[in-house]
């Protein structure tokens, strides 16, 4: 449950801080993953999410010098488990947060599903303040944790006023990426985080905050959704694919389908009956399995290319990727699952990833 936030203006000494220039108020949400993980036994080894919101801010006391910190305790789990029902709670604590008069707020959480998470995020929260996600490679319990270093460098972007406007960001060793386009590309690497589309926004150097590359604002969902998030399929095309899976989604209860194409939107040409119903049924929406770029829309004419599945009425994901377009899609069909209304709402938002004219 969301509390009120309490301000961490003090040393750890007691003493208070004082300053001639106010600080910026920014509110840390802790979510659990590697950040927070230690180990809770010998026996296993092996580390799970244990350590607060408080934990985390006390391990890093020049928070303090940056700004005036509030810590409050959202969940405490592996990223992994995190669901839709989450962030949409989530969304209404920061919400909530920015109401009250915090300038910035830094999410922490596992970096597994970091690039889904705050793409949901800039698609639910109101306003401009900013909004940071950061997380950690290495646990607390290793040698060289990149943790502390990553808070720290998130609450500087979060009390920068030049991170305002530019929606949700990921904050991960020095670098500032969009949550648009950000995607995590190594299993343990610190510099895992990359933007293929675009690369970083900024980076932080010297405890400064550079930002060198602005990105338009999303286009709004129409309202916050209410209820379950209905369930969306992400399909991934591979070598001799046929539609097998394609003819069991509807009978397994899925309300729509986000399809990852070859290269630049192609799948099987055996595939193409299949998609065409399925498309027929429910929202089916083509992305490519590269995971950067733009989807093509008028290049390649044979069957199940591009032109050739947008005939047939597939959408595209645009600029999105296929993680990316299943949120849009998932948040777009719990708001209105009439599909004229959902599919403009979804269209409305793609053209608005790399375009302000929305």
């Amino acid at each position: 449950m969301f509390q009120s936030i309490r301000w961490l203006g003090q040393t750890r000494e007691g003493k208070t801080l004082t300053s001639p220039v106010a600080k910026a108020k920014i509110t840390v949400l802790s979510l659990g993953g590697t950040i927070a993980s230690t180990k809770a036994d010998v026996v296993s080894g092996g580390v799970t999410p244990q350590l607060t919101a408080n934990d985390l801010i006390s391990a890093v006391p020049k928070l303090l010098d940056v700004a005036d910190v509030a810590a409050v305790e959202f969940r405490s789990v592996p990223s992994g488990d995190l669901t839709f029902t989450d962030i949409v709670a989530l969304a209404k604590v920061i919400d909530r947060c920015f109401e009250e008069g915090t300038d910035g707020v830094v999410i922490t959480q596992g970096t597994d599903t970091i690039e889904e998470t705050s793409f949901a995020l800039e698609l639910l929260v109101r306003g401009s303040r900013p909004l940071i996600v950061t997380g950690a490679m290495r646990n607390p319990t290793m040698v060289s944790p990149d943790g502390p270093a990553n808070l720290l460098a998130s609450v500087l972007v979060a009390a920068s006023p030049d991170a305002a406007g530019l929606g949700t960001l990921v904050v991960l060793n020095d670098e500032i990426h969009a949550s648009r386009f950000v995607r995590k590309s190594h299993t343990s690497s610190l510099a895992t985080f990359h933007s293929p589309s675009c690369g970083p926004l900024g980076w932080i150097i010297e405890g400064r905050v550079r930002v060198v590359l602005r990105v338009p604002p999303l286009a709004t969902l129409d309202r916050s959704p209410v209820g379950d998030v209905p369930a969306i399929a992400l399909i991934k095309i591979s070598l001799g694919e046929d539609a097998r899976v394609i003819e069991q989604i509807a009978s397994l209860g899925y309300a729509g389908a986000v399809v990852e194409g070859f290269g630049g939107g192609h799948v099987p040409a055996a595939m193409v009956p299949g998609l065409e119903t399925l498309a027929s049924r429910m929202p089916v929406v083509l992305a490519s399995r590269t995971g950067s770029g733009e989807l093509l829309q008028r290049t390649y004419g044979f069957a199940g290319s591009e032109q050739d599945l947008l005939a047939r009425g597939v959408l595209s994901a645009g600029p999105l990727d296929g993680l990316k377009a299943r949120v849009l899609l998932s948040l777009t069909m719990s708001i209105d699952d009439e599909y004229v209304r959902a599919r403009e709402v979804f269209e409305r938002v793609v053209t608005s990833v790399t375009s302000s004219n929305h």
